[in-house]
């Protein structure tokens, strides 16, 4: 695939008209006939999606952290994919596993002490390009971080709105 032809006429109409560039992405979450579980639409299509095994769920479907941890694992791989392309890297393989930890005392209400959610969130990039030199895969992990959104995001948090409407 040639990555900078498809992305050229883009980024052309992005620098021409900067307004093209912004985009809104949804999630949709909907009630489900238990309090534990929850249908998520995105885009193209509708996950299932319950509390945890650890908060009382059956375990049987992706968690909301299970979620966050999937959204940066696809982020990473995606833009270490394309990056290692836009720059002419080798790879036989990239794989991308996140992990994440947190007490669920805190999502509980157990311990006031012990803070909601994730406590630290680690990312491991397992690169098989042989023929890459050191330098192009220091670039690529400095790339690959700098463009990556979701760990972006992670990073830099942006300011949540809360809106509730009752009806």
């Amino acid at each position: 695939m040639d990555l900078k032809s498809v992305q050229k006429p883009l980024k052309e109409q992005y620098r021409n008209d900067p307004s093209a560039s912004r985009i809104t992405l949804k999630a949709k979450g909907g009630q489900t006939g238990t309090p534990i579980a929850c249908s998520v639409a995105v885009g193209r299509t509708i996950y299932q999606a319950q509390a945890h095994a650890g908060v009382g769920g059956a375990g049987t479907a992706a968690c909301s952290g299970d979620l966050l941890l999937e959204a940066l694992s696809a982020c990473a791989q995606i833009t270490c994919q394309m990056v290692a392309t836009a720059m002419n890297i080798p790879t036989k393989r990239i794989e991308v596993t996140v992990e994440g930890d947190l007490d669920l005392r805190g999502t509980l209400g157990i311990s006031k002490e012990v803070p909601i959610g994730f406590e630290q969130i680690r990312i491991q990039f397992d690169i098989e390009a042989p023929q890459a030199t050191a330098e192009q895969l220091r670039a690529l992990q400095e790339k690959t971080e700098q463009y990556c959104v979701v760990m972006r995001t992670l990073v830099q948090p942006p300011k949540i709105q809360s809106k509730w409407v009752a009806s």
